[in-house]
């Protein structure tokens, strides 16, 4: 859920008044005029600074937090420092309009939708040779050497390019229905469009220089703290990456301080219940149950096993996280679907909705003045339905051409299925996030592990519910993205034919900039071996695909027992929490949060929750200002943190490794060493 969002809707009638005043007689600038050169080289920069910071985050942690305000922001704040660049040297630019701005954050957010659902820290990973020594015996079928499929850039590129632009033709038709007749709030694309029209509102041009200098600031700081880091960051267990602030004992049991500026500012994104949610789940796995079960090796599960074997603690872990993620997706799609068949059953009985009002219910000269301007200029530059369907249909032939050659397993016909069903699970994903904030791609995709996984079977079938994965779950995210960002653009008076050309040249971008960035972590870092770059999910969505086949066989004892108690926790959870008063409910954990550590660990967690410390505190002292200030240091801290990956990257490939080993040991340890 996006708190900024919800705060956004509550001030919505306030702020279309002031926005009306604000921009009486600007001139709406044409499509194509909102769509420039430099907005395109800015969106590109921005693209990639995003690009590696969420490629960092998914192979890390795999929780990454809500981009379009980030992106806005730092829009505005290049494009205003490209302008002043040119007017010292005489040069004379074009004004810079809030629908170009919107153009470039959708640019943006398209880019970072194709890292995000690309799969480079989920499927695509879990298809190579290391996800398949972690995720159960070499000699059970279906994980056989056949289901391996390594990374290389030549398919990877191949098969990103062949999927990535479906999902663009998919909802196109239901704008409409979405944004003018059912007016779908779309918090975060609301908090976006909100935030837009201030920086373009000449009496908030100040807060838009304070929020860009504090954005610079921290920008600087997170870089510089990252490259001072990496000097005491020798071999082994070293630097400030392992900081045991809880102490040695804990540490050893995963509770110490990363000192990662990226998790204490996404923690300041996230809202407060997400890093409470995962510092719990941290407790209980690591301070708990895992404890527990090591005093069972030789009984529960064989003595002497390697830590990653599926065999033995490692399979505790992945399905009992597994089995969280499940019921917290299952139980919010179901509930979300029902939400969705409950208001249509109701523009059904009544043409009056009091939830969703449709807007041509009531005479257009009823309209205020700003909501008819936007209706117009929402419609008036359509994407025609002809072009939706002919697009959709001929890339989806493409498809069913491309995907087979590279996973044979993956059969022409799986592919037509999944491109028949993806428009009606990209409109419940859309639907579900216009009301809700919140996106269940990850659960779609599951679903698509299941379905074809099992079809498929033993010989394949782990590469064709990957792969097919991939596919939905590209079409789907598109989709709720698109919808987001029409409904910024129709807040900005954006036209929504430059919206659509901007998601085609972001996904475009996504798609050259998404593999390449993965791949410099790929060849720079050992993805799936090192401790720090753990890729979480790339083993849970593998095991998906072997349970799809028929793998429970392959866990150690009790381990399914306890992986259908936490489902059913998952699920009763979610229950009780939509049972009980908003006040009440707003302290019980999300499951699908609580899941995350007990995989990867509880360290991440302790930094997130210094960013929901932060922001209490802060908020507790200048709300006003932490409101207006907190998310750009936070984009600053994400970011700096971010392109600091890249000269790390250059450093590892040349073999420059920094000479400084800071470690904390216990006092016989420190002994033995001195000695």
């Amino acid at each position: 859920m996006n708190m900024d969002g919800d705060d956004a809707m509550k001030k919505k009638d306030d702020d279309a008044s002031m926005e009306e005043d604000a921009f009486a007689g600007v001139e709406v600038p044409k499509w194509r005029d909102q769509i420039t050169v430099r907005g395109l080289v800015v969106s590109f920069a921005m693209g990639s600074l995003f690009c590696l910071t969420i490629q960092k985050l998914l192979l890390t942690t795999g929780i990454i937090p809500g981009f379009n305000m980030a992106a806005g922001l730092i829009g505005f704040f290049l494009v205003k420092t490209w302008n002043k660049l040119l007017e010292k040297v005489g040069v004379v630019t074009k004004p810079f309009t809030r629908q170009e701005n919107t153009v470039i954050q959708t640019c943006v957010i398209a880019c970072c939708g194709i890292a995000v659902s690309g799969g480079f820290g989920t499927y695509i990973i879990a298809m190579d040779e290391r996800s398949r020594n972690q995720s159960g015996p070499t000699d059970f079928r279906p994980n056989g050497p056949s289901s391996v499929k390594n990374p290389q850039l030549t398919w990877l590129y191949a098969f990103i390019i062949t999927v990535s632009f479906v999902g663009l033709f998919s909802v196109v038709p239901l704008r409409r229905i979405m944004i003018i007749d059912y007016k779908l709030p779309y918090p975060s694309g609301t908090a976006t469009a909100v935030l837009i029209n201030s920086f373009h509102t000449p009496k908030d041009e100040n807060k838009a220089k304070k929020q860009i200098k504090i954005l610079g600031k921290y920008f600087t700081i997170s870089f510089l703290w990252s490259f001072f880091k990496w000097f005491y960051s020798g071999d082994g267990d070293c630097g400030f990456g392992n900081f045991p602030i809880l102490g040695l004992k804990a540490q050893e049991n995963g509770f110490y301080f990363d000192m990662s500026l990226t998790y204490v500012g996404t923690g300041m994104i996230c809202p407060h219940l997400i890093n409470i949610s995962l510092l719990l789940g941290g407790t209980i796995s690591w301070g708990l149950l895992w404890p527990l079960l090591k005093t069972k090796e030789g009984d529960w599960y064989p003595a002497g096993l390697k830590e990653r074997d599926i065999k033995g603690l490692s399979g505790y872990k992945a399905f009992i996280a597994m089995a969280l993620i499940l019921g917290d997706g299952l139980y919010n799609l179901l509930k979300i679907l029902a939400v969705t068949i409950i208001a249509f059953y109701k523009q059904q009985k009544k043409k009056q909705m009091a939830t969703l009002p449709l807007s041509h219910d009531k005479p257009e000269e009823a309209l205020p003045p700003l909501e008819a301007q936007r209706n117009e200029i929402f419609m008036k530059d359509r994407v025609p339905l002809w072009f939706a369907a002919s697009g959709y249909t001929a890339l989806a032939a493409i498809s069913m051409g491309v995907i087979p050659k590279l996973f044979p397993s993956a059969k022409w016909y799986y592919i037509l299925i999944s491109y028949l069903i993806a428009p009606v699970m990209g409109f419940c994903n859309a639907y579900g996030c216009g009301l809700t904030d919140c996106s269940l791609v990850s659960t779609y995709g599951k679903i698509g592990i299941f379905i074809f996984a099992a079809w498929a079977g033993q010989d394949g079938g782990v590469l064709a519910g990957l792969a097919l994965c991939g596919v939905m779950m590209i079409i789907v995210q598109t989709a709720s993205d698109l919808m987001q960002d029409f409904k910024t653009g129709y807040l900005t008076l954006s036209s929504p034919r430059s919206m659509f050309a901007g998601q085609i040249l972001g996904t475009l971008m996504g798609c050259i900039l998404a593999p390449l960035t993965f791949w410099l972590f790929w060849v720079a870092f050992d993805v799936g071996i090192s401790k720090e770059y753990q890729t979480p999910y790339a083993v849970v969505y593998r095991e998906m695909a072997l349970l799809g086949i028929g793998g429970v066989s392959t866990l150690p004892k009790h381990c399914l027992s306890l992986s259908c108690g936490f489902f059913a926790f998952s699920l009763l959870t979610n229950f009780i929490k939509d049972l009980l008063p908003k006040k009440v409910s707003m302290y019980i954990p999300i499951p699908m949060a609580m899941a995350i550590p007990f995989f990867i660990g509880p360290y991440f967690g302790i930094d997130m929750a210094l960013g929901s410390l932060v922001n209490a505190v802060w908020g507790r002292l200048n709300k006003r200002e932490a409101d207006l200030l907190g998310p750009a240091v936070a984009s600053g801290l994400i970011c700096g943190d971010g392109i600091w990956t890249l000269p790390a990257a250059v450093l590892a490939l040349a073999k420059v490794n920094p000479s400084i080993c800071m470690a904390f040991l216990f006092r016989g340890q420190a002994a033995k060493l001195s000695g």
